[in-house]
């Protein structure tokens, strides 16, 4: 796979440095992006059922909820990553993660089915950014009204990851 080298800071908001800073610095992101779901889907499926759907606080999400959130995120900053590449000069809109997590049906559905929506979306995220020109990388879009390099995307949804399973270990699993 790839190089991509770590944004610099003023190729993101400042609220994405706690995802940015989760990732290291060897350009290998592509290959973090990879294995990386393969870590969640082991830690997932070596959970019991009842686990997917415990939350540790009221009107917190569950598990399930939560890997629906991230299949969601992941879509919307790789549409973000695809359109500013494309060269979109238009802003995007943001999103509410809350509303997305309560419509998502997340809980009804079959870990194996989440798991394989999981695996479906970060094969496409990797195929897409795999196949971008590399002067892509340096382009940057408007979102949610923020600046974003298609660099700082791709290392944004790659620490959300990390963050939320970092969560579900600290929240949810010591107990």
């Amino acid at each position: 796979m790839r190089l991509v080298s770590k944004p610099a800071p003023d190729e993101y908001p400042p609220y994405a440095e706690m995802y940015i800073k989760l990732l290291p610095d060897d350009g290998l992101i592509l290959d973090h992006l990879a294995q990386n779901f393969e870590s969640a889907k082991k830690l997932i499926l070596s959970l019991p059922a009842e686990k997917l759907l415990y939350r540790y606080a009221e009107n917190k999400w569950t598990i399930k909820e939560i890997l629906v959130h991230i299949i969601d995120d992941e879509r919307i900053y790789v549409y973000r990553a695809m359109c500013f590449a494309r060269g979109e000069n238009k802003h995007l809109p943001g999103f509410e993660q809350d509303d997305y997590a309560r419509n998502s049906g997340a809980n009804e559905r079959d870990i194996n089915n989440i798991l394989e929506e999981y695996e479906a979306v970060r094969r496409s995220t990797i195929a897409l950014f795999n196949g971008l020109p590399e002067n892509a990388f340096d382009k940057t879009g408007i979102a949610d009204d923020k600046r974003d390099s298609v660099r700082a995307l791709l290392y944004h949804l790659a620490g959300h990851e990390l963050h939320h399973i970092n969560l579900i270990k600290e929240r949810y699993l010591k107990k």
